[in-house]
């Protein structure tokens, strides 16, 4: 393959993965507005876990050890339950560009957990301005309601689940580094599914979501999110992203973490009329420079290590 067919190709990923994830939460958004949040998940993670699973071990890939599927289940109930599961319960509350505004503060959760996991890079100065800088954008997004009628007037819990589904995924993230994971990416990604997906069908029990629920009482709309999410969101996104993380810089690839909330305001207020208000903008934009600062600001007076899949993963969004 020739330099240029590899440019073409990464940029081919790159843009994929910009435009996919960055809709994911406005696809999310018709979803749960007439299917449980949850159950819609878990049904959005098995289809996708299962056909990545088939695939990969119909490729050559080993199936996973007993201690790889436990490890590998953890941090999928940490992504997917966690942080997937109540971005989805809080759109139905919160418009999509909100939640995306919000997920996007992953990178700063990750530099703190990081920081204080035994043996953990410690953030440099940039990054440090860009913690406080991202924390003083989310509280400007989710403080006091006088300060913005539209914002005040969305569900105070809605607003609480969004940062707590980052630092979940963020969590999830760190915990990978001293995980027994299978070597390929993509098997450990279907494993991820299939646990997060169970976890995630759980919790919709759990919840009573499959109490009177009907399966035509789902609009169109509902079902077309699902199909897209199922399909682009984890499968198509999730084999762009694999082929990045081989092939592409993390400083190029981490730019995913900026534009696609960029995306995902402009297509909740373009698609679905989501409110785009002067508080709104100066937050987002508040979140983003700190997440730019940390991205570019991280130690590099570390030897390298090898990496697993979240050293290059740091700045994941949850969608």
């Amino acid at each position: 393959m020739t330099n240029i067919n590899k440019k073409t190709l990464i940029w081919v990923a790159l843009i994929s993965i910009y435009l996919i994830w960055g809709s994911t939460y406005l696809a999310i958004r018709y979803v749960v507005g007439s299917m449980p949040p949850f159950m819609a998940m878990g049904m959005r993670f098995i289809t996708a876990g299962v056909a990545l699973y088939i695939w990969r071990i119909a490729k050559g890939d080993s199936i996973p050890t007993r201690k790889q599927w436990r490890d590998a289940g953890i941090i999928g109930l940490l992504l997917l339950v966690g942080g997937n599961g109540l971005v989805a319960w809080a759109e139905q509350f919160v418009p999509s560009s909100i939640a995306a505004l919000l997920i996007s503060t992953v990178p700063i959760w990750m530099v703190v957990l990081e920081s204080l996991r035994p043996g953990g890079e410690k953030p440099t100065v940039r990054a440090i301005i860009g913690l406080v800088l991202g924390f003083g954008g989310v509280a400007l997004m989710i403080g006091p309601g006088e300060l913005s009628q539209e914002i005040g007037a969305l569900h105070p819990l809605g607003l609480i689940a969004l940062p707590t589904a980052a630092l979940l995924w963020s969590f999830g993230s760190v915990h990978s580094r001293s995980s027994d994971l299978p070597e390929s990416t993509l098997m450990t990604t279907s494993v991820e599914m299939l646990v997060g997906s169970a976890g995630l069908f759980l919790v919709s029990i759990i919840r009573n979501e499959w109490s009177g629920f009907s399966f035509r009482a789902v609009n169109t709309e509902a079902w077309i999110g699902l199909v897209y999410l199922a399909i682009f969101g984890s499968l198509v996104a999730f084999v762009a992203y694999a082929y990045l993380l081989k092939n592409a810089p993390v400083s190029l690839i981490s730019t995913y973490a900026y534009i696609n909330p960029i995306i995902a305001i402009f297509l909740g207020a373009w698609i679905a009329n989501e409110t785009l208000n002067a508080r709104t903008i100066l937050a987002a934009m508040v979140i983003l420079g700190a997440v730019i600062l940390i991205t570019t600001g991280k130690s590099r007076s570390k030897p390298s290590k090898p990496k697993s899949r979240y050293d290059a993963d740091e700045v994941v969004q949850s969608a």
